[in-house]
């Protein structure tokens, strides 16, 4: 489970545990498990501090946690919602997710409540191009991706124990509602110089245009960001082997995950990695039209899918607010890193990416276009 194959992306522990408790537990909880216990984190940053553990046989493990301290919203950083959705599909399902051994509540372990889950040997890319792989891998993996998906979109999510894991209606409205009102309180941010941080452009537009291209409402399991490197590949072979990160999972609609997914195949001017993506003729994986067919097929769906553009601007609404919400803790001198100064900048073009889209489509018909 690795976003680098340096010592499996991970670094000497920053946020210390205390891993003669945890040896001490974990020995009476998984079956096998034996001490001494390596530790290691995790590099990539995650809300949920996320370990690397070895125990005496070389068996690899993975912990994530709450962070410590007082939690600003009690709903964030829900690691027992992790374990359960992950518990319920490991289970009951062929969807391909780490197996998970063992929830602890018990704060006095750790201080905040973890889990322990499998640790997957496998491969993580973050080029969505795959240009290291060979052209033909390049196509195999990506249709991986759409199965993958669509797997999870199939899922009774009633029938595996996972009711009440959302609401079953109103997933679109409730967050537009949501990020309308974050978007608000972050827009009014003030730095150092007294400058607001600034409204999203032309706001009030886009959403009277959500209001009125809503989508018909659906209720399937969605990851809640569904992307490219949230997931594992076999180390060899071009399929997923398993779905990472399942902090923002819930009950909602099945087309913000695809829309998540493929939201990187409509940008254009103002983004360095991926400029005129659309406009290649020789693009070196399945386009956009093509992986959502092969969807729409799996799923059982019609293609092309009503109003699909709502969802694709909803994608860009939703990473706008946020990168500006990384912009509102830079004026607050609460990230300063050059990775978050470059996302902090992107919140006004991504708004008028979304904006460009409806200026081009306008009002969408129940039998519009992709």
């Amino acid at each position: 489970m690795t976003k680098s194959d340096n010592a499996q992306g991970t670094s000497a522990v920053r946020l210390q545990i205390d891993t003669p408790k945890l040896e001490q537990y974990l020995s009476t909880k998984v079956s096998k498990f034996k001490i001494p216990l390596e530790v290691r984190q995790f590099k990539f940053g995650q809300s949920n501090p996320t370990y690397l553990l070895i125990d005496a046989n070389k068996t690899r493990y993975v912990l994530r946690k709450k962070p410590p301290g007082a939690l600003l919203s009690s709903t964030a950083h829900a690691v027992e919602r992790e374990f359960r959705v992950l518990d319920a599909l490991g289970k009951n399902t062929d969807v391909p997710v780490p197996k998970v051994y063992h929830l602890c509540e018990d704060n006095s372990i750790l201080g905040t409540p973890f889990y322990v889950m499998e640790y997957l040997e496998g491969r993580i890319f973050e080029d969505i191009l795959l240009l290291s792989l060979s052209p033909e891998d390049r196509h195999k993996c990506w249709y991986a991706v759409i199965d993958t998906l669509a797997k999870l979109h199939s899922v009774d999510y009633k029938a595996i124990g996972l009711s009440g894991y959302g609401k079953s209606s109103g997933f679109y409205t409730r967050q537009i509602r949501s990020l309308v009102k974050v978007s608000a309180a972050q827009a009014a941010v003030k730095d150092d110089s007294g400058n607001e941080v600034g409204s999203l452009p032309r706001l009030d537009e886009m959403i009277s245009w959500f209001k009125r291209n809503l989508v018909d409402d659906e209720a399937t399991i969605i990851h809640g960001d569904f992307k490219l490197d949230n997931l594992i590949f076999h180390p060899t072979e071009p399929r997923v082997i398993g779905i990472l990160d399942w902090e923002l999972s819930t009950i909602g609609h099945p087309l913000s995950d695809l829309a998540n997914l493929l939201m990187s195949f409509y940008v254009k001017e103002g983004f360095e990695l991926l400029i005129g993506l659309l406009d290649k003729p020789d693009l070196p994986i399945p386009s956009a039209d093509e992986l959502i067919k092969t969807y729409c097929a799996k799923v059982g769906r019609s293609y092309p899918i009503p109003r699909y553009k709502f969802s694709i601007v909803f994608s860009f609404f939703r990473l706008a607010v946020i990168t500006q919400g990384i912009a509102a803790r830079i004026a607050r001198n609460q990230a300063s890193s050059t990775e978050a100064k470059k996302y902090a900048r992107l919140f006004r073009p991504l708004t008028l990416r979304g904006l460009q889209i409806i200026d081009e489509c306008g009002d969408l018909s129940s039998k519009s276009k992709l």
